[in-house]
């Protein structure tokens, strides 16, 4: 039960058509997500399993896209860990932060952490049940460093002075948090997963020496325990960082955002390739959307079907609120058209 167009993307296969699915795409723009979103609460649509599927399926069902993702949030596994975790009209807020190597003592044991998850494999298992059977599902974490950020911040918005010096607290996190985020992926490979995306938002935020010391392992790690398995996606990662990613034994693949040509990273060979629209451009108006929709395409339509090996159209980063619906759509319906 999968994908053909996502599967043969996944496998390198050449095809005419590119598969879509765009980060977000389950979200706060988006009608079906906001009729659901006046009768519970963002933690309910997450930890519901029934709801969290029936989020998760409502753009599948819409707009067709090839793949739906778990609807979830990369913060849960602090929750599982003991930190307390409530969400606001302000956004995230977790119950305490780690300031100190003692405060690692505070996390709950393993076995209890991944125990809180179950509700995931659940959430994932009805997702596969409800969405169509041509349609591929897959699921996400946090990257490690991200939520070391969170954790330590509470917050992550650019100013990462404090988690970037704190080495022996972030190494003591590393060493609790990273076989939890093993059964994390287990839990939702074993729901149904195709594919575990590691969402590391703030990957981007450090030059590649610090990534290459401090970002890569933990991730390293994880693909390593299951090859063939994880993609990988940091929002503004510089050159030199992507370079080393590529160079890890066993990723599937990785998303790049809107600052790079993504056609030149095409039929590697090696992996998939996820991105990258511009979301901003998304909220043009209809005519004159499509017509830079056509212009970002033209280059993608110039490459053979061997040279597009790999790739899944979608966006650099997420859909943002308030996104036209009426775009989206086009989005979709206009790559189809074209590559036919």
């Amino acid at each position: 039960m999968h994908n053909e167009r996502f599967g043969n993307a996944l496998a390198l296969k050449k095809q005419s058509i590119p598969p879509i699915w765009m980060m977000r795409q389950a979200g706060r723009y988006h009608s079906h997500y906001q009729n659901l979103r006046k009768k519970y609460s963002f933690e309910e649509l997450c930890k519901v399993p029934e709801l969290s599927a029936e989020v998760a399926f409502g753009p599948v069902d819409d707009f067709g896209f090839d793949a739906a993702i778990l609807f979830s949030d990369i913060l849960f596994p602090l929750e599982a860990l003991g930190m307390g975790l409530r969400f606001g009209e302000d956004g995230p807020r977790l119950g305490w932060h780690l300031e100190h190597p003692g405060d690692l003592a505070r996390f709950h044991i393993l076995e209890e952490a991944v125990d809180f998850l179950k509700f995931q494999k659940e959430a994932m298992q009805l997702t596969r049940k409800k969405i169509p059977s041509d349609r591929s599902l897959i699921g996400f974490i946090g990257g490690p460093w991200t939520l070391f950020c969170y954790a330590n911040l509470g917050k992550h918005d650019g100013n990462l002075v404090q988690p970037k010096v704190a080495s022996l607290l972030r190494e003591g996190f590393y060493k609790k948090l990273v076989p939890l985020l093993k059964e994390n992926i287990r839990l939702q490979l074993e729901g149904g997963a195709e594919i575990v995306m590691i969402f590391d938002t703030a990957g981007g935020d450090a030059s590649p020496s610090f990534f290459k010391d401090f970002i890569l392992p933990p991730v390293r790690e994880l693909i390593k325990t299951f090859p063939g398995k994880i993609g990988y996606y940091a929002k503004a990662l510089p050159k030199g960082s992507l370079e080393l990613l590529t160079s890890v034994e066993g990723l599937l693949g990785f998303g790049l955002d809107h600052r790079w040509e993504l056609p030149q990273f095409l039929g590697n060979g090696k992996h998939f390739v996820q991105g990258n629209f511009d979301q901003a451009m998304l909220f043009l108006e209809p005519a004159e959307f499509r017509h830079y929709l056509l212009k970002w395409l033209h280059p993608f339509l110039e490459l053979s079907p061997e040279r597009r090996t790999g790739w899944i159209c979608g966006l650099g980063h997420g859909v943002l609120p308030k996104t036209p619906e009426e775009n989206v759509r086009t989005f979709v319906e206009t790559v189809r058209e074209v590559f036919q």
